[in-house]
Protein backbone atom coordinates (compact mmCIF):
# COMPACT_ATOMS: atom_id res chain seq x y z
CA UNK A 1 0.00 0.00 0.00
CA UNK A 2 1.35 3.41 -0.97
CA UNK A 3 1.51 5.93 1.83
CA UNK A 4 1.05 9.59 1.03
CA UNK A 5 1.72 12.03 3.87
CA UNK A 6 1.20 15.78 3.85
CA UNK A 7 2.72 18.16 6.36
CA UNK A 8 3.22 21.87 6.88
CA UNK A 9 -0.31 23.08 7.42
CA UNK A 10 -1.27 25.43 10.22
CA UNK A 11 -2.95 28.62 11.33
CA UNK A 12 -1.59 31.83 9.86
CA UNK A 13 -2.69 35.40 9.26
CA UNK A 14 -3.61 36.93 5.93
CA UNK A 15 -0.48 37.82 4.00
CA UNK A 16 1.66 35.13 5.62
CA UNK A 17 3.33 32.19 3.89
CA UNK A 18 3.31 28.44 4.39
CA UNK A 19 5.13 25.58 2.71
CA UNK A 20 3.38 22.24 2.40
CA UNK A 21 5.30 19.03 1.86
CA UNK A 22 4.19 15.67 0.53
CA UNK A 23 6.21 12.51 0.96
CA UNK A 24 5.34 9.10 -0.39
CA UNK A 25 6.44 5.58 0.39
CA UNK A 26 6.71 4.55 -3.20
CA UNK A 27 9.84 5.31 -5.14
CA UNK A 28 8.03 4.94 -8.42
CA UNK A 29 6.12 8.13 -7.62
CA UNK A 30 9.13 9.81 -9.11
CA UNK A 31 7.74 8.67 -12.47
CA UNK A 32 4.24 9.99 -11.83
CA UNK A 33 2.61 13.34 -11.96
CA UNK A 34 1.49 14.79 -8.65
CA UNK A 35 -0.86 17.52 -7.52
CA UNK A 36 -2.30 19.49 -4.65
CA UNK A 37 -6.06 19.65 -4.20
CA UNK A 38 -8.02 21.45 -1.52
CA UNK A 39 -11.47 21.27 -0.05
CA UNK A 40 -13.07 24.02 1.97
CA UNK A 41 -16.10 23.41 4.22
CA UNK A 42 -19.25 23.08 2.16
CA UNK A 43 -17.37 23.17 -1.13
CA UNK A 44 -16.22 20.60 -3.64
CA UNK A 45 -12.62 19.51 -3.83
CA UNK A 46 -10.66 21.56 -6.35
CA UNK A 47 -7.30 21.38 -8.03
CA UNK A 48 -4.79 23.87 -6.66
CA UNK A 49 -1.70 22.97 -8.67
CA UNK A 50 -0.35 20.06 -10.67
CA UNK A 51 3.14 19.05 -11.75
CA UNK A 52 4.38 16.50 -14.25
CA UNK A 53 6.59 13.58 -13.34
CA UNK A 54 9.82 15.43 -14.11
CA UNK A 55 8.66 18.85 -12.98
CA UNK A 56 8.76 20.20 -16.50
CA UNK A 57 5.09 21.08 -16.69
CA UNK A 58 2.91 22.80 -14.11
CA UNK A 59 -0.63 24.07 -13.92
CA UNK A 60 -2.32 26.34 -11.37
CA UNK A 61 -5.86 27.32 -10.60
CA UNK A 62 -6.62 30.93 -11.40
CA UNK A 63 -7.18 31.72 -7.73
CA UNK A 64 -3.60 30.83 -6.74
CA UNK A 65 -1.69 31.71 -9.90
CA UNK A 66 1.20 34.01 -9.01
CA UNK A 67 0.96 33.29 -5.26
CA UNK A 68 1.58 29.54 -5.03
CA UNK A 69 4.47 27.54 -6.45
CA UNK A 70 4.50 23.77 -6.88
CA UNK A 71 7.74 21.82 -7.08
CA UNK A 72 8.84 18.20 -7.08
CA UNK A 73 11.97 16.18 -6.62
CA UNK A 74 11.62 12.47 -7.13
CA UNK A 75 8.73 11.28 -4.99
CA UNK A 76 8.58 14.41 -2.82
CA UNK A 77 6.49 17.45 -3.63
CA UNK A 78 6.08 20.90 -2.13
CA UNK A 79 3.65 23.77 -2.34
CA UNK A 80 4.99 27.19 -1.45
CA UNK A 81 2.05 29.41 -0.57
CA UNK A 82 2.61 33.15 -0.33
CA UNK A 83 0.23 36.02 0.32
CA UNK A 84 -2.29 33.69 1.89
CA UNK A 85 -5.86 34.88 2.10
CA UNK A 86 -8.83 33.71 4.20
CA UNK A 87 -10.34 32.12 1.10
CA UNK A 88 -7.33 29.78 0.97
CA UNK A 89 -8.58 28.13 4.15
CA UNK A 90 -9.14 24.44 3.39
CA UNK A 91 -7.83 20.95 3.85
CA UNK A 92 -5.02 20.45 1.34
CA UNK A 93 -4.50 17.01 -0.18
CA UNK A 94 -1.53 15.53 -1.99
CA UNK A 95 -2.29 13.16 -4.84
CA UNK A 96 -0.24 10.87 -7.09
CA UNK A 97 -1.34 10.54 -10.69
CA UNK A 98 -1.81 7.26 -12.53
CA UNK A 99 0.64 8.44 -15.17
CA UNK A 100 3.10 11.24 -15.88
CA UNK A 101 0.46 14.03 -15.72
CA UNK A 102 -3.00 14.71 -14.40
CA UNK A 103 -5.34 17.55 -13.52
CA UNK A 104 -8.69 15.86 -12.90
CA UNK A 105 -9.50 13.86 -9.76
CA UNK A 106 -9.96 10.57 -11.70
CA UNK A 107 -6.40 10.99 -13.00
CA UNK A 108 -5.07 10.36 -9.49
CA UNK A 109 -4.73 7.00 -7.82
CA UNK A 110 -3.27 7.70 -4.39
CA UNK A 111 -4.33 10.39 -1.94
CA UNK A 112 -3.09 11.61 1.41
CA UNK A 113 -5.22 12.29 4.46
CA UNK A 114 -4.83 16.04 4.11
CA UNK A 115 -3.38 18.88 6.11
CA UNK A 116 -5.43 21.80 7.42
CA UNK A 117 -4.56 25.33 6.37
CA UNK A 118 -6.41 28.10 8.16
CA UNK A 119 -5.90 31.75 7.27
CA UNK A 120 -7.32 34.38 9.58
CA UNK A 121 -8.22 37.87 8.39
Amino acid sequence: QVQVVESGGGLVQAGDSLRLSCTTSRRTSSNNGMAWFRQAPGKERELVAAISWNGGRTSYSASVQGRFTISKSGATMWLQMNSLQPEDTAVYYCAIARSVWGVQSPDFRYWGQGTQVTVSA
